[in-house]
């Protein structure tokens, strides 16, 4: 891969078009290949990752100096670190993906009209995937297997923060592409810490890119809605909701609820705010706050959760719209499922949303009127997780409306073609 930072003589644009059009080259050879080849070629790159620990290690220590050194929050440095577990976690990951059913060429649905013409929806890549992405090295090999998967070259831009971990997956994951035979090009990743680069990519750099994914904070994805000029699979915040019914169980809404917030406070899917219905707040809002704040957690309430629970800190309205990423949660008392509904709908994003409750017609119509790419009954929102769904990896979790929503994985990255079979017919 060409480094933007040691070749002077060229500029970063014209380097950025290269890299567009050996990712086409590549895609186009990799809707070439059998499921079998990507299988062998996935594999391959596990192996290449699960051998590239060590140096992955070093290269890591650098990102972690140099986000401690940025003022990166604790959150975000625990999305950083990598050690021997996690990298053990990234090459399983790969090996999971290699696992998953191949999707390309597969039939959605298939009929017949009365011309006797016979229609076959089928699955094929998207092309060239490009995918921006902050603090978290996993994200370069989830991207980049799950892509291959779906017969999609990428195109990589990682954060400043982890940019050299992101280099040496990237590296293995492209030495696993040569052994097996596929197109190295098919996986690249941008080596600069220019911001620049993210311009260029925007643009689809002459048509090369046919989609962008982001993956970051707030300040990422509106530069993405402002800037693009190709189509986006957004991933807005993590405004994840906990709201507990009336009818719920006091031992599973104490369980999850702090599971959804304290398991990882750093990912999309922890809980940052807690709903509880008012006809049942005043017994067990206490046993929550209690198992919450031995859990490290700090609680900002609303005046009636703080008569409840009088050493709770007080909610401002920003924080009904803060994704803290962080030991914090905000809690507020609602009068009933409606309340809740209406809470969800004023400052959720549309990314997971969950409930608690005995009830199944409450949660049936949680279920209905809550607008988001996964909904949740009596567990977790932490399963707000492609691997956890049975996809063995994410790109992220999709919050808009159009072409893929909720967790990213290689089905989610395809599209299709109509596959049209005659016996000769001519339309009259």
């Amino acid at each position: 891969m060409a480094d933007t930072m040691q070749t002077s003589s060229d500029t970063l644009a014209t380097l950025m078009q290269d890299m567009g059009r050996r990712a086409r080259t590549a895609s186009k050879a990799l809707a070439r290949t059998t499921p079998e080849a990507r299988t062998a070629g996935l594999n391959a790159m596990a192996e290449a990752m699960a051998s590239a620990r060590q140096k992955l290690l070093t290269a890591n220590t650098k990102d972690m100096q140099y986000g401690e050194e940025k003022g990166l929050s604790g959150a975000m440095l625990d999305r950083l670190m990598l050690d021997d577990t996690r990298v053990k976690a990234i090459a399983d990951a790969v090996r999971d993906v290699a696992a998953l059913p191949d999707p390309i060429g597969r039939e959605i649905t298939r009929w017949s009209v009365p011309s006797g013409l016979d229609i076959a929806r089928v699955r094929t890549p998207l092309g060239v995937i490009g995918i921006i992405y902050e603090a978290r090295p996993n994200v370069t090999a989830d991207a980049a297997a799950l892509c291959l998967r779906s017969g999609n070259a990428v195109i990589l831009r990682a954060g400043s923060e982890s940019l050299n971990s992101a280099k040496v997956i990237a590296e293995a994951l492209r030495a696993g592409l040569a052994s097996a035979g596929l197109p190295e090009d098919a996986i690249q990743l941008v080596q600069t810490k220019d911001r620049a680069a993210v311009g260029h990519m925007l643009t689809g750099l002459n048509a090369t890119i046919d989609v962008i994914v982001p993956r970051g904070g707030i300040s990422l994805l509106k530069r993405v809605q402002d800037e693009a000029r190709i189509p986006v699979i957004g991933h807005l915040e993590g405004m994840c909701h906990i709201y507990v019914d009336a009818k719920a169980d006091p031992q599973k809404a104490v369980d999850i609820t702090v599971n959804s917030k304290m398991r990882r406070t750093g990912i999309c899917g922890a809980a940052e705010t807690l709903l509880i219905d008012s006809a049942i707040a005043g017994t067990l809002l206490p046993a929550i706050a209690a198992a919450l704040t031995d859990a490290g957690c700090s609680l900002r309430g609303d005046n009636r959760a703080r008569s409840l629970v009088p050493n709770m800190d007080g909610a401002t309205d920003n924080d009904w719209h803060t994704e803290y990423l962080d030991a914090i949660i905000s809690v507020r008392v609602v009068d009933g499922i409606d309340a809740a509904l209406g809470h969800i709908e004023t400052y959720g994003t549309g990314h997971t949303e969950a409930i608690i409750t005995e009830d199944t017609a409450i949660a049936a119509r949680f279920f209905s009127d809550v607008d988001a790419g996964i909904v949740i009954h009596n567990a977790s929102t932490q399963y707000a997780d492609g691997g956890e769904f049975g996809m063995g990896a994410e790109i992220g979790i999709a919050t808009g409306r159009i072409h893929a929503r909720g967790p990213v994985g290689a089905q989610q990255l395809t599209i299709f073609k109509y596959v049209v079979r005659g016996t000769g017919q001519t339309r009259p």
